[in-house]
């Protein structure tokens, strides 16, 4: 194998490890969807480039694998600024935000995934350094504690999280440059974003196929490009083009269905109609009888069977819906 092949098949991940990175969009006109935050954005850049001055702080929130990480990305890469990355749940004491902080260069970007699950007393550190450019440390304890006022370079934060309702209001309120929510993709947008993908991969796809991962794939481009690697894996080991029945042969032995339902997506909606007469039934009591995590179903599973109409959540709890009873076969109880 020669240098510049070997350094191809790392590129794209001949093990693996960097593919994702591979597949994500490095240029305005390659990432697909979100236009209207595209179009903010560029404003925003631009203006501040102009100036001379970093843009304001900025923040992304939306279900996970619609792009969050990759809008930071894009915005560094447009400003030839270097992005630092950490997460919230990373940053134990206020000492490691300190370090983090004050290794900042001028004009440099920090991006926090998963803001939300920040340390409160680590927040309240935050909030000058986003608002004054500065940073207060205490030293000592008791009578003889002082505090020293650090001066930071001027930076621009950028921050994404799954759940902004956790995001506190004195916290949300200081990422003047825009707070943006990330929607979910049409099948056209996603069918484009697998037709790039294939081309990275040096793949061949039919449209058939496609149009199959894209009807699959929840809306969600990180799905959508789990969904193509996996096809592409089955197609190679059985020596067959990839049409729309390979496709369908790969995503079954993944137990995914006609709608992107998972084997687990289809456990909840079992459990509440076998176990729980349909619902209304609680989260708490749900993750208990599936011996699962509350976060996991209420951030993964729940928002799609909602989005599709497969459950509602009511006051009482959750309930499955006729669509829900129909995509099982079931007959859904009659209301008396």
């Amino acid at each position: 194998m020669t240098e510049t092949t070997d350094k191809k098949t790392r590129e794209i991940g001949g093990d693996g490890t960097f593919l994702d990175t591979t597949l994500r969009p490095t240029l305005w006109d390659d990432y697909i969807g979100q236009a209207n935050i595209k179009n903010n954005l560029k404003i925003l850049l631009g203006a501040a480039k102009e100036r001379n001055h970093p843009p304001e702080h900025i923040l992304f929130y939306g279900p996970p694998g619609l792009g969050k990480t990759t809008l930071a990305h894009l915005i560094a890469k447009e400003l030839g600024a270097q992005m630092k990355s950490t997460s919230g749940p990373a940053i134990e004491r206020v000492g490691d935000l300190a370090s983090i902080l004050t290794n900042l260069s001028p004009g440099d970007i920090l991006f926090i995934d998963e803001i939300h699950r920040l340390n409160k007393t680590i927040e309240e550190i935050l909030y000058p350094a986003m608002e004054s450019g500065s940073l207060d440390i205490i030293i000592g304890k008791g009578p003889s504690a002082r505090t020293i006022q650090l001066e930071l370079p001027p930076f621009t934060l950028i921050a994404a999280t799954t759940r902004i309702a956790m995001i506190s209001s004195p916290l949300r309120s200081r990422f003047s440059g825009g707070i943006f929510k990330l929607e979910f993709y049409t099948p056209e947008e996603i069918g484009a974003i697998v037709n790039r993908s294939a081309k990275i991969l040096g793949v061949t796809i039919h449209p058939d196929a496609t149009e199959e991962i894209s009807s699959r794939s929840r809306y969600t481009p990180r799905t959508a490009n789990y969904f193509l690697k996996r096809v592409r894996d089955y197609g190679q080991m059985q020596k067959k083009d990839l049409d729309r029945d390979v496709v369908k042969q790969a995503l079954a032995l993944l137990g995914v269905d006609q709608v992107g339902l998972t084997s687990a997506d289809r456990e909840i909606l079992n459990t509440i109609i076998h176990k729980f007469n349909g619902g209304p039934v609680g989260l708490n009591t749900i993750a208990s009888s599936l011996s699962e995590e509350e976060a996991t179903i209420e951030e993964f599973n729940e928002p799609y069977l909602m989005q599709i109409g497969f459950i509602d959540r009511t006051p009482r709890g959750r309930i499955v819906t006729a669509l829900g009873y129909k995509h099982l076969g079931l007959t859904p109880p009659t209301l008396l």
